[in-house]
């Protein structure tokens, strides 16, 4: 029995990648292989396996990959629904999930129902509690109204008390001789001062109503953190080896910029956010892990081959296009193949008015008008000119005289 050593797992490797194994494929088999005590025919009957597993798993040539995908996504959806509604919620947030959240991300929502993010640590803060709050604490949206025990009226003076509570304002990373500071806009020509834990406003008006709206737009007000922030939940991490920020409310561009934060691994379920900040390439990724996400948690398998289709087709402009009339079959230059899709009247209509040709090159469209489709991925059409066969012909005849 021979041992393999470094030169013949080469040269067994170098073989498969010329029996048409791509390299990222050799790479991880290397990795895998070369601590592993083996000897040469353990080798061979491993290689010869990821041969034919790999093999079995490429797809045919005219397979018709987009109805597949179509179909895989399409029909454990259909079993999503009924796991949907009574889902409790993650770890303190409502998060959209299921069905729902699926049909989020191929519709390419502007706004997500629950924007959140994942916002991960450089190594000076992700390990200690303490460093971590620090950072919490730049990112979370604190508004007046946290940190108030009442905001009360004061008629006889025509001013507006914010009585603060101490406690919150410490605990917060507040100082409150800066909230005079930030409430300074509301003075129209009054002054605002500081005794004790109480800031006194006196904005110069005295009409109830205007004072009354003055106080709900003071209540508002965005002491520190990050807008769009609403809420931070600090929490280890899967494997327990550092802590992580979840947030309620997305503003991936914002904290980004805030000293701690590590922006290469920072997430945001916000997909059109992620693409104005990161680029297309960025989006489809978000699309891909998003989507696995929805069909993990509802404990679906559904091949990442289907889910790369959806999140090409979705990108391959250069923006995110919903997959819907308003994107993509709305936007096919067939007439039948977008009236087979949605508000068929209309469809036809328009492209009366307007003298549309069906050029019958699609799929849809020959299904409706009984021909046969054009279907299949890596289909070739072989045209025969039969007038250069001629020649070609003639030419070898002339030859063998």
């Amino acid at each position: 029995m021979v041992k393999v050593n470094q030169q013949i797992l080469e040269e067994k490797l170098t073989e498969l990648q010329d029996d048409g194994i791509p390299g990222d494929l050799i790479s991880k088999i290397r990795e895998k292989v070369k601590d592993e005590d083996l000897e040469e025919e353990q080798l061979e009957y491993l290689l010869n396996k990821v041969f034919i597993n790999f093999n079995n798993a490429v797809v045919e040539t005219s397979e018709p990959v987009g109805t597949i995908a179509a179909q895989s996504i399409g029909e454990p959806g259909t079993q999503m629904t009924l796991r949907t509604f009574h889902y409790a919620g993650v770890e303190e947030f409502s998060v959209t999930q299921g069905l729902p959240r699926l049909i989020e991300i191929v519709d390419a929502r502007r706004f997500p129902s629950t924007p959140a993010m994942e916002v991960y640590l450089e190594d000076l803060y992700r390990e200690e509690e303490d460093q971590a709050i620090k950072v919490h604490n730049r990112i979370e949206q604190i508004r007046i109204e946290q940190i108030t025990s009442d905001v009360d009226l004061d008629f006889v003076n025509w001013q507006i008390i914010v009585n603060l509570i101490p406690e919150i304002c410490e605990k917060k990373g507040i100082d409150i001789d800066e909230i005079p500071e930030v409430l300074k806009r509301y003075k129209k020509k009054g002054t605002i001062k500081r005794e004790g834990s109480s800031i006194i406003i006196d904005p110069g008006i005295e009409d109830l109503q205007s004072l009354q709206k003055l106080r709900e737009k003071i209540l508002k007000k965005v002491v520190k953190g990050v807008r769009g922030i609403k809420r931070g939940l600090l929490t280890p991490s899967d494997d327990g080896s550092e802590w992580v920020i979840k947030t309620e409310g997305t503003n991936l561009q914002g904290v980004i910029q805030i000293e701690g934060v590590d922006y290469k691994r920072s997430v945001s379920n916000h997909i059109h956010e992620i693409e104005k900040l990161y680029g297309i390439e960025a989006a489809r990724q978000m699309i891909i892990q998003e989507s696995q996400k929805v069909l993990e948690q509802q404990g679906l398998d559904v091949d990442l081959r289907h889910l790369l289709i959806l999140a090409d087709l979705m990108c391959y402009s250069g923006s995110i296009q919903s997959i819907g009339r308003h994107g993509i079959s709305g936007s096919k230059s067939s007439v039948f193949a977008r009236a087979a899709f949605e508000v068929t009247v209309n469809q036809l209509l328009d492209a009366g008015l307007y003298g549309e040709e069906e050029r019958l090159l699609g799929i849809p469209e020959n299904v409706i008008v009984g021909q046969i489709s054009p279907i299949g991925s890596g289909r070739v059409s072989v045209m025969f000119d039969l007038d250069a066969n001629l020649l070609i012909l003639k030419k070898k005849k002339k030859n063998t005289e």
